[in-house]
């Protein structure tokens, strides 16, 4: 269901150009849900680049029952998305901005847990739900499951799988920390492969020097991370003060972009 996310960016995407629902008489054996969760931990840990993960999660989407599969890590200022699902809808999804709409999205947000969905589910919702879901129905994107999954400074990643039949798999059937587990673990991979693209640079940051530059690039203020690292303003103040000295900035903006083009943050 959902293949965008809350920024209009992409930095990444990774795309299966063929439909996901062709062929006729599709009816794969759905595993169980928990042997599938193990099954993508362990195809995770043997991928060495993000084609590899693709391939891994298309297989492992039809062996669950499903036909498409949707990760995406919604950072601050950019998407990481690797899907099988239709170009047009991906490029439609981002062009009319459904993130805004988008129910599936909201729901991760708002639950936080493994769940499954169905597009019947929102036929008593508002006009814009209603349409976003006609048209992802014409998609052939009706019901799925979807595992949103905390990432750390007030970001999300989730993977949803998604299938053309208006019956989606049961909540009972899903076991939300084997299915936490498996989605941290693909998160984690994708972002190691991410770190090992970028050049490497000889510069070493404390955690606290790492971490106070990770919230300001995240737009908090000096005295909002002091609250929520539960420390004092002058110690902020001065781990971000040897950050961008050890960077070599002569602003804090200018610290927090070198260090996220570095890969450090």
């Amino acid at each position: 269901m959902n293949c965008g996310a809350v920024r209009s960016k992409i930095s990444s995407v990774a795309i299966d150009r063929s439909s996901p629902f062709a062929g006729a008489g599709f009816s794969p054996r759905r595993c169980r849900m928990d042997e599938w969760f193990e099954h993508l931990t362990e195809q995770v840990i043997l991928a060495t680049d993000d084609d590899k993960v693709r391939i891994s999660l298309q297989r492992l989407t039809r062996k669950a029952g499903f036909e498409a599969f949707a990760y995406v890590d919604l950072q601050p200022h950019a998407i990481v998305a690797i899907s099988n699902y239709p170009q047009e809808w991906q490029e439609q999804y981002l062009r009319l901005s459904y993130r805004l709409v988008d129910p599936i999205l909201r729901d991760a947000k708002r639950h936080m847990k493994a769940f499954s969905w169905s597009n019947t589910l929102y036929r008593r919702a508002d006009r814009a739900t209603r349409g976003f879901c006609a048209q992802a129905c014409d998609f052939g994107i009706r019901s799925g499951l979807s595992i949103p999954i905390r990432t750390g400074f007030g970001t999300m990643a989730m993977l949803t799988l998604a299938s053309s039949s208006e019956a989606g798999v049961a909540d009972e059937e899903i076991n939300p920390v084997f299915a936490a587990a498996a989605v941290g673990q693909l998160h984690m991979r994708l972002t190691n492969l991410r770190q090992l693209r970028k050049p490497s640079h000889n510069v070493r940051l404390k955690i606290e020097e790492l971490t106070c530059l990770r919230w300001s690039a995240e737009g908090k203020s000096m005295r909002a991370i002091a609250v929520i690292q539960k420390t004092t303003y002058a110690n902020v103040r001065f781990y971000l003060g040897n950050a961008k000295f050890a960077l070599g900035a002569a602003t804090l903006p200018q610290a927090t972009a070198r260090a996220t083009a570095w890969g450090i943050i």
